[in-house]
């Protein structure tokens, strides 16, 4: 049974140009005790959703329920501070003039539970975020990483059923993002408190998560985990989202129930293919660069395509290329750090067609059924 069940949610805002943020009849079931994360690019309507869990705005339709109780609904709305919800902001939000233990304590101290019992727990709390010894500091003597953990302590220490994250690591640097990557989701799984984690970042999601909705333009396209969102986006938009990807135009051959063989330039491919898709019909494929494979030229090679290298990148831990393809058709690939083709160079290139996603061609905005 979902822990949080969002049920054909909608909110606009007045005067907000192209409908910035704003959600189209959303149905989420989010479950108790996993790492639930609301993806895609600024304005898709994540921080409005997370905004309408925690019980900060009145949706215009839907309705939002934990555990068969309504929480949200038009006619009105239980209050933040009535749901056991804890939320962490992208700005830290922790009190300058406070030490990092009152600044811990103060919700213990709000719900009025005693001395000894609050500070028992914010230890402990503390502990479990890796700040033990930091209590009498200042955030103005702390780093980035270590405030955004007191952030966390506050909202764990009262010890909600869910935990809101409102891209909370897009402050910090490169590397530390991944250390505190690491951390989260270590603690949700120490804790097993409900996560519900608001990014545009698609590393950062496929990271973290059990569990991904991608949102686009208000609408949700897909919800699955990560393996599924990644290397089964339910459309294009997911797919181009997801991370680097080829887009191809091309033309089914020949279709045999829910697979076929599709031209697109000279490839030739035989892939599953969309509901309903017959021959001659058009559709998009796409084609992450990790699946295609760059060899020398071997005209024995079965189902490979020649080349020529146009770009080349040294990337430490692997190689990427652009190689043109007859017709001008260009792709990206990726290979191991030591492949070694020279621009301009011949090669041939042959993909690995199971992996391989088709859609019709324009149905970009379908939203997922899943």
């Amino acid at each position: 049974m979902a822990g949080i069940r969002i049920e054909r949610l909608s909110k606009r805002y007045r005067g907000v140009h192209d409908d910035e943020g704003a959600l189209t009849d959303l149905s989420l079931d989010i479950p108790d005790n996993e790492f639930v994360t609301l993806l895609g690019p600024s304005g898709c309507g994540k921080t409005t959703t997370l905004r309408l869990i925690a019980g900060y705005l009145v949706p215009d339709s839907g309705s939002i329920r934990v555990r068969d109780r309504l929480l949200s609904a038009p006619e009105g709305v239980v209050p933040p501070e009535a749901r056991n919800m804890g939320m962490v902001f992208q700005n830290y939000a922790v009190w300058p003039h406070k030490t990092v233990f009152e600044n811990v304590v103060f919700g213990l101290r709000v719900r009025k539970l005693g001395a000894h019992e609050a500070r028992e727990r914010v230890e402990r709390i503390l502990d479990l975020v890796h700040l033990s010894g930091l209590e009498g500091r200042f955030p103005n003597e702390l780093s980035g990483g270590q405030q955004q953990r007191v952030a966390l302590a506050r909202s764990l220490v009262v010890e909600p059923d869910t935990l809101l994250l409102d891209e909370p690591l897009s402050n910090l640097d490169a590397k530390l993002r991944e250390r505190m990557r690491l951390e989260l989701k270590a603690l949700q799984r120490r804790t097993h408190i409900t996560f519900v984690y608001v990014t545009h970042d698609q590393g950062e999601a496929l990271a973290l998560s059990d569990r991904i909705a991608v949102l686009h333009k208000g609408r949700l396209q897909q919800y699955g985990t990560p393996r599924e969102v990644y290397a089964r986006p339910a459309n294009r938009v997911v797919a181009d989202f997801m991370g680097l990807v080829n887009l191809l135009p091309a033309t089914v051959l020949e279709a045999h129930g829910d697979t076929g063989v599709v031209a697109a330039g000279p490839l030739r491919l035989r892939v599953s293919l969309p509901q309903g898709t017959g021959t001659r019909d058009r559709v998009d494929l796409a084609i992450r660069p990790e699946n295609i494979r760059i060899n020398a030229p071997d005209g024995t090679a079965e189902g490979a395509a020649p080349a020529r290298v146009a770009e080349r990148s040294y990337l430490g831990n692997l190689s990427e290329y652009y190689v043109t393809l007859e017709g001008g058709l260009r792709l990206r690939v990726q290979a191991p750090a030591h492949a070694d083709f020279p621009i301009d160079s011949a090669v041939q290139i042959a993909i690995d067609a199971e992996q391989v996603s088709a859609f019709p061609t324009g149905a970009e905005l379908e939203p997922s059924t899943e």
